[in-house]
């Protein structure tokens, strides 16, 4: 039957809305990586100690992570995709860290992102009905610290040398050698260079 009436054209309009929002924005493809990726994490890291860095890299890698030296992933870190992954020489991904990389993260060389901390390098366009992801990378400069249970958003760039304190949100982004706290992160003083950098 046709629709002719107004009240059956803005229900068909709101299924159809509906259905469009719920149209998968990965492959089947992306998605059985990312099975298999969670599966080998569980099996392989998780329950790994802090030690076994090296392992820990050596399977990130084989998922498609670049990663510099001597850096160390514990096993309680969640990477969505290591493919999305970047650490420089160095660089920390605490306990418990939430890597949400849909989008790609690059950390820089010596930085560190604390326990309980999380980044998010994807966002939703609220204003089309159909609510479509959208990547927005992050990139946290070298000798930057993400304080335990920070969030970084998508598409934030932190400095080299920034840092965001304890809880604090960036969704903008920070400007290097620098102090941020709260809740929108705000500027609290310059941060003195480390030696050498």
């Amino acid at each position: 039957m046709p629709f002719v009436d107004g009240h059956r054209t803005e229900r068909h309009a709101a299924f159809a809305a509906s259905s469009a929002r719920h149209a998968p924005s990965f492959s089947l493809a992306n998605k059985a990586a990312r099975v298999l990726w969670a599966l080998a994490w569980l099996v392989l890291c998780r329950w790994t100690p802090p030690p076994l860095w090296g392992w820990r890299r050596a399977v990130l890698r084989l998922f498609g992570a670049r990663l510099g030296a001597q850096t160390r992933v514990y096993g309680s870190t969640r990477v969505w995709l290591p493919a999305n992954l970047e650490l420089g020489d160095g660089a920390v991904l605490g306990r418990r860290v939430n890597c949400y990389n849909q989008g790609h993260i690059a950390i820089g060389a010596r930085a560190v992102v604390s326990q309980d901390a999380s980044l998010c390098a994807s966002t939703h366009r609220v204003e089309d009905p159909a609510f479509p992801l959208v990547l927005r990378p992050i990139r946290i400069g070298a000798d930057a610290w993400i304080a335990a249970e920070a969030f970084v958003g998508p598409g934030v760039t932190v400095g080299d040398g920034a840092v965001l304190g304890a809880r604090g949100v960036a969704m903008r982004d920070l400007e290097p050698w620098s102090y941020y706290s709260g809740n929108p992160a705000e500027l609290l003083k310059p941060r003195p260079r480390l030696p050498g950098r």
